[in-house]
């Protein structure tokens, strides 16, 4: 936190002494959560906890002359002690008035909401629906183009992002390269539609899944090679619908992810929520669903192995990918309380269901304190 402060005050005495239009914004989300007992769930158990989701944000821009500005974004998350990382940092060229490109780390464009996903303020929930929207892949480093247009009444968004990516996940490290994305979004009135298209050779190393594959190459290298997930190339399709008649909504985003050649199961993810707004009150419902369960893949490799190496090949395979396995369902109740200017309250209770492992069924309610300055 002291790192955020820091850095926010000298970039003010910066553009105070150089006279130079910059502009400092941020924002924060203190949420709190605990499920019901002996429950886990997104990081949260019986005892309330407010470190998982809760962070604090500036953004610092400014203009370095008539067509070029730069960006930059530091997120403090509580889920990594407050420590500060450099979320955005981003050039940005205004070719025409439909016309911009942006160089530098920045978010790719997969979701309704990927360029506020974490401005809680945004939107209606406490945090968006992680079945759709926790994905290891948010930011990208390289290039984007935005093109914004309208055709008759309609209002066209198109955007076209090129580079790499780099993220922990499940104890490893996930790689991106040749990552390309594209997006389109039509607006009429009240009626919003928007597709999604991303490609990336993906490379996956994981500790704990080393000796697995060690003993996969003894068994059957073909195996071992299938089933890793080094250089392999994966897909992403978005489609998302939104009605807001501002009285009443009603939106739905649905996601496939998939690397066919690997132990990476195929991802199917959707949601599907409403809301009311009634006066300053916006009660909402959300239903969302996961499945990333699959058959298990390679055993026509183990198939052609000899008879005495298919149990172990079949085994080594099943080990491999079961754990990455997942379907589950949550239904969210939840309510927003818009206290003040840029000042919403918020609370909801969500009941999660594994399809998989009832045991790991739990029920979580969370409150949260969402502002921006």
């Amino acid at each position: 936190m002291k790192k955020v402060l820091t850095i926010s005050t000298l970039a003010l005495a910066m553009s105070t002494a150089a006279n130079a239009d910059v502009r400092i914004n941020g924002f924060a989300n203190l949420i709190g959560g605990i499920t019901s007992s002996d429950d886990t769930l997104y990081g949260y158990d019986d005892n309330i906890g407010f470190g998982e989701e809760s962070l604090f944000a500036i953004q610092v821009s400014g203009d370095i002359n008539d067509r070029m500005t730069a960006t930059g974004q530091l997120v403090a998350r509580g889920s990594d002690d407050y420590e500060v990382d450099f979320e955005w940092a981003y050039l940005t060229y205004q070719v025409t008035d439909k016309v911009s490109i942006s160089a530098g780390r920045l978010r790719l464009p997969l979701f309704r909401y990927s360029a506020s996903l974490d401005v809680g303020y945004s939107y209606h929930w406490v945090n968006a629906p992680r079945a759709v929207y926790d994905v290891p892949f948010n930011n990208l480093d390289g290039v984007r183009v935005d093109y914004n247009t309208f055709v008759g009444d309609w209002e066209i968004n198109l955007q076209a992002g090129a580079g790499t990516y780099e993220n922990e996940i499940a104890g490893g490290k996930l790689e991106g390269s040749n990552t390309l994305v594209f997006s389109a979004e039509a607006t009429y009135e009240w009626f919003k539609v928007r597709g999604v298209y991303g490609r990336s050779n993906a490379t996956l190393e994981i500790p704990d899944l080393a000796p697995a594959f060690a003993q996969m190459q003894q068994v059957s290298p073909e195996l071992a090679g299938f089933l890793s997930l080094n250089d392999d190339s994966g897909t992403f399709l978005g489609l998302g619908v939104e009605v807001d008649q501002f009285d009443w909504f009603v939106s739905a985003e649905i996601t496939s992810i998939e690397t066919e050649e690997s132990f990476s199961p195929k991802d199917v993810a959707y949601y599907v929520t409403a809301g009311a707004r009634i006066n300053k009150w916006t009660p909402t419902l959300t239903y969302e669903s996961l499945d990333g369960n699959n058959d298990i893949k390679g055993l026509d490799i183990v198939a052609g192995l000899p008879a005495q190496l298919q149990p172990a090949g079949a085994a080594l395979a099943a080990g491999v990918q079961l754990p990455f396995m997942e379907e589950y369902d949550v239904i969210t109740a939840g309510v927003r309380y818009d206290y003040d200017t840029n000042v919403a309250f918020k609370a909801d209770v969500s009941k999660y269901t594994d399809d998989i492992d009832e045991s790991n069924d739990a029920t979580l309610v969370r409150v949260a304190v969402n502002y921006v300055f």
